[in-house]
């Protein structure tokens, strides 16, 4: 029996991972070959890539979806498929193509002609769908690799820029430092288990805690904390959050959009896999690690945004917040907590791809180069009030206001956090609500009520994908409040799975 053989389920249940890969190789061929072709006088293929690479993710969330098999660990006990990782997976799939939708435009615009743009975000969505069915350390370590590899260039791709070159360096220099902090832990729990896959370590950790013997005991403490800080880097928690504010501002503005949006739904994932079935015996170890990372994240992360005059700064404090509002979710460890992560984070993600659609389709970065400044809103409303009341709409999701989907999103995380009696951190969320809702207003204000007759911006005709995505985003915002029993329902189905 060959290698094919002995793996022939595994490969088709992995089919859309190996259907991306493939697509990666002949693209790239195909952009070498044609880009760099006399006869065809060097095309610029950017945009063309880019189409392709979005028709891939959506062939590739077509066999995701249809996945014959519903529940299955592969690669001798390295990855795991069942309907927790095939609906994060879709999810990722679709916010994905929403990027490379929106950075059309400002490829275009900007002169970027070079196609390996779309390319590094194929690779860095393969690493993503590898990271969520992840159920071994290995695999785990080598997926994070493979997605944050790609990001390091991704932002440095705007080689004329010193601020991206910046960027990319400071991102790279900090990513590698939370990964070498994840292999020694991991290399930690190896050594004091002697294990890596993930069902074994939760196996073992089962009553570990009654055991007397200390060394063994908080030697296993110790790696369940470098492998969660390693991570808390990875997702931009405070207080681990020092290279996010300057790599989400020296970024593209459609790479910071990426950023700031889809990886944290892998990551997330990895975080509900990892704390709520690996360590969970443990929840006495990294419970108060991750509930004090989500007080400081929501005190500092709103905090700092006031006095941010960049939007591209601003939103990643505000990204800071909600990461804490997210780890709530995450440390109540229960499944009403599981629930309410899984739907902010939808929820989070719709809000963040359909706020980057307005600053991407209206162009307004144009005369300055990477950075968007809070002014450059300045009588928006005026200007195009349809616009300006869309970007309103999601402005007010992000404040937590009723009837739109941000209310109930932040009010499922905080009804968890109540029931587990951890009202002093659910507390802490609103007040941080309440202080986040400040900034959000002064956006509006400066679109509305700005009365400044030495600034007044102009807006040129939205761009019609632009368009499209914002309107989409504003819909399921707004649709939550009539149908939302669908996605609650999805969500807690899902989060059984964790329990099993």
């Amino acid at each position: 029996m060959n290698f094919f053989n002995f793996f022939e389920n595994d490969f088709l249940v992995v089919f859309p991972e190996l259907f991306i890969a493939t697509v990666i190789i002949f693209l790239l061929s195909y952009g070498v070959i044609f880009s760099t072709s006399e006869y065809y006088k060097s095309p610029a293929l950017a945009v063309n890539v880019s189409w392709l690479s979005f028709f891939t993710l959506g062939i590739a969330l077509l066999l995701c979806i249809n996945n014959s098999s519903s529940s299955m660990i592969i690669f001798n006990n390295m990855l795991i498929i069942n309907p927790f990782t095939t609906l994060i997976k879709a999810f990722i799939l679709l916010s994905s193509m929403a990027c490379i939708l929106i950075s059309m435009n400002y490829l275009d615009y900007q002169r970027i002609n070079t196609f390996e743009y779309s390319l590094l975000i194929l690779l860095s969505v393969l690493g993503m769908l590898c990271l969520v069915s992840t159920y071994d350390l290995l695999s785990l370590y080598l997926a994070v690799e493979l997605m944050s590899l790609s990001f390091y260039i991704l932002a440095a791709y705007k080689r004329n820029s010193e601020f991206s070159g910046e960027a990319g360096l400071k991102y790279f220099i900090l990513g590698a430092f939370s990964s070498g902090l994840l292999l020694f832990g991991s290399s930690i729990l190896y050594g004091f288990t002697g294990m890596t896959n993930f069902e074994d370590i939760a196996k073992l950790l089962l009553g570990l805690g009654t055991i007397s013997d200390p060394l063994s005991y908080n030697g296993i403490v110790i790696g369940i904390l470098f492998v969660s800080i390693a991570l808390l880097f990875k997702v931009a928690a405070a207080p681990f959050h020092m290279w996010s504010p300057d790599v989400y501002e020296g970024s593209p503005t459609p790479v910071t959009a990426f950023f700031s949006s889809v990886p944290k739904v892998a990551l997330l994932a990895l975080y509900l896999r990892l704390f709520f079935y690996t360590f969970y015996d443990f929840i006495a170890v990294w419970q108060d690690l991750l509930l004090l990372c989500a007080m400081i994240s929501m005190v500092w992360g709103s905090i700092a945004a006031l006095s941010q005059t960049r939007i591209k700064r601003l939103m990643a404090y505000s990204g800071i917040v909600n990461v804490g509002y997210m780890l709530i979710g995450i440390a109540s460890g229960t499944i009403t907590s599981v629930v309410g992560l899984l739907v902010y984070l939808f929820i989070y993600v719709v809000m963040t791809i359909g706020f980057f659609s307005f600053i991407l389709g209206t162009q307004n970065y144009k005369t300055k180069g990477l950075n968007v400044y809070l002014l450059d809103l300045t009588n928006l409303g005026k200007t195009n009030i349809v616009l300006g009341l869309a970007v309103s709409l999601i402005l007010f999701s992000m404040i937590g206001l009723p009837p739109l989907a941000g209310f109930f999103g932040k009010m499922y995380l905080f009804f968890a956090a109540m029931n587990s009696n951890l009202y002093t951190v659910a507390i802490l969320g609103v007040m941080s609500s309440v202080v986040a809702a400040f900034y959000y207003i002064r956006l509006i204000k400066l679109m509305f009520f700005e009365m400044s007759s030495k600034r007044f911006t102009l807006y040129k005709q939205m761009d019609q994908v632009n368009a499209y995505v914002l309107s989409i985003s504003l819909f399921l915002l707004l649709i939550f409040f009539v149908s939302s029993d669908a996605l609650l329902l999805s969500c807690h189905r899902i989060g059984l799975f964790l329990f099993l």
